[in-house]
């Protein structure tokens, strides 16, 4: 029962569409109707308002970050890695928007940080590393996802290896199309208009 309410708790939290809200409030219309689509912090940014963006990077991570705690907090470690794998899949799956929701790397991100601190420290690291050399987010965020669960083995945590590597997956799998475009060389830089 404990696991179904953290799951709730967590989804219910990570389907809260910050960058279509906040887009929306500052009168930049619908965010899905730029850009990829997508309602995350990259897709915000391509609307030229870097506040925006930033407000939707910390608030999509800082959504993951509280489901985890706030679970683990009420019921316990494995209730908090339920609410936060549920709050990714919130985030992913918003029934509020037709099950059409955002890629998971900011709210990824919060939930890394709140299963482990260093286990976040190393997948925002590794994701500033591609991103500086590349200017491709996305990048940034497939390499983060090979890495938060490489690191969790090195550091001999078996149970947060194969949690960090559930949520690459999710991760890697609604970057399918970025993926491609990776491959094809087509994946547009941060600042494009792409």
């Amino acid at each position: 029962m404990t696991f179904l309410l953290a799951a709730a708790l967590g989804y219910l939290l990570g389907s809260v569409p910050y960058g279509l809200l906040l887009t929306r409030a500052a009168g930049l219309g619908d965010i899905r109707s730029i850009g990829s689509g997508n309602i995350g912090a990259t897709n915000v940014l391509r609307t030229g308002n870097k506040g925006l963006a930033a407000a939707t990077l910390v608030l999509d991570a800082v959504k993951g970050l509280a489901a985890l705690l706030i679970a683990r907090w009420l019921w316990g470690e494995d209730a908090g890695l339920v609410a936060g794998v549920a709050a990714m899949a919130g985030h992913a799956f918003p029934v509020w928007l037709g099950f059409k929701g955002g890629k998971g790397v900011a709210t990824g991100a919060g939930v890394l940080f709140g299963a482990a601190w260093w286990l976040g420290a190393v997948a925002l690291g590794t994701w500033l590393a591609v991103f500086a050399v590349t200017r491709i987010s996305s990048a940034g965020a497939l390499a983060a996802c090979v890495a938060a669960p490489i690191a969790a083995l090195i550091f001999g945590d078996a149970k947060l290896a194969v949690f960090a590597a559930g949520l690459a997956a999710l991760i890697a799998w609604r970057h399918k199309a970025n993926i491609q475009r990776l491959l094809a060389g087509t994946e547009p830089r941060v600042g494009s208009k792409g």
